[in-house]
């Protein structure tokens, strides 16, 4: 298998066998039969924003520990310096289409997209939680491609790169609200992950690990669950209105306080117990959640 890492838009397009590309920082292909092939068996990362809308295409496409088959059509995000590797053989049917959107960071850094990309937490999602498209939602993200597209074809001027980013933007957002969507949808299946994630953080809080690891963090939360960290945090604040770190922290302040009120242990013990090597760090939390220092909950109580 391949290992490739791409940097710039005119390495992606000298390896997809596409002409000289039309703007430096961005390019939008669509997935022709021979750009498939040229993608097949290989492992891509670099430093590049990556979307893309895939559809009537089978294989065995691989992002971090997860597999996708985007027969039924989906999208995907993914942010520079992730890995994505595609199967040895790709099948495609008379319906196939997609298209993908590569952009370079330096394309968006003085934008006010430069400024929020990192709020679009789907670009860390993993690839099994891809966002799928109603055909009305799909419609509405295939206008924008097309305008980023016509925007990139036609001669570059001092407009050229603030009118694709408002356009690159506006897909982001819609796609956050479809993806918000998505979470609703599921609300059923959801429920059943909120379940696991309660679950192992009792499970945690009551073991050894605690101790040993300190409080879990998002990631090794999402991990456990086979979802990536942000994907988990994101379903819960829809589900719940509280994001995992919350979650977690408000498991944390239960255990304390269960222990501040029954026990005799010293704060400086509580704090060890609960996985702190400094008691200052254990009652900043503590009161950040509280209002309260342990000593004063402890004498309250």
């Amino acid at each position: 298998m391949m290992n490739i890492k791409i940097d710039s838009i005119s390495e992606a397009h000298r390896l997809l066998g596409l002409d000289k590309p039309k703007h430096p920082l961005i390019t939008v292909y669509y997935h022709t039969p021979d750009v498939i092939d040229r993608t097949t068996n290989a492992s891509f990362t670099g430093n590049l924003y990556y979307i893309a809308m895939k559809k009537g295409i089978r294989g065995a496409f691989q992002y971090g520990r997860n597999t996708y088959d985007f027969e039924e059509g989906a999208m995907l995000f993914l942010a520079p310096h992730q890995v994505y590797t595609t199967p040895e053989e790709v099948e495609t049917d008379a319906e196939s289409q997609g298209w993908s959107i590569l952009f370079h960071p330096d394309l968006i850094r003085k934008s006010t997209l430069g400024k929020s990309i990192n709020e679009y937490t789907f670009f860390n999602y993993e690839v099994n939680e891809a966002l799928h498209l109603s055909d009305r939602e799909l419609k509405s993200i295939n206008e924008l491609v097309l305008k980023i597209e016509e925007e990139i074809n036609q001669n570059i001027d001092k407009h050229s790169q603030e009118i694709i980013n408002i356009n690159l933007e506006s897909l982001l957002k819609y796609s956050q609200r479809f993806y918000e969507r998505q979470f609703y949808t599921r609300s059923s299946s959801n429920k059943d992950f909120i379940i696991r994630f309660e679950n192992y953080l009792k499970g945690y809080f009551s073991s050894n690990q605690l101790i040993e690891q300190g409080l879990p963090s998002v990631k090794q939360c999402g991990y456990a669950l086979n979802m990536s960290g942000h994907y988990l945090s994101d379903l819960l604040k829809a589900e719940t209105g509280k994001s995992a770190k919350e979650y977690i922290h408000l498991l944390f302040v239960e255990k304390a306080k269960f222990l501040l009120s029954n026990t005799a242990h010293s704060v400086s013990e509580i704090a060890y117990n609960l996985g702190f090597d400094y008691p200052q760090n254990f009652s900043k939390l503590f009161k950040s959640k509280t209002g309260l220092t342990p000593t004063e909950y402890r004498r309250l109580n």
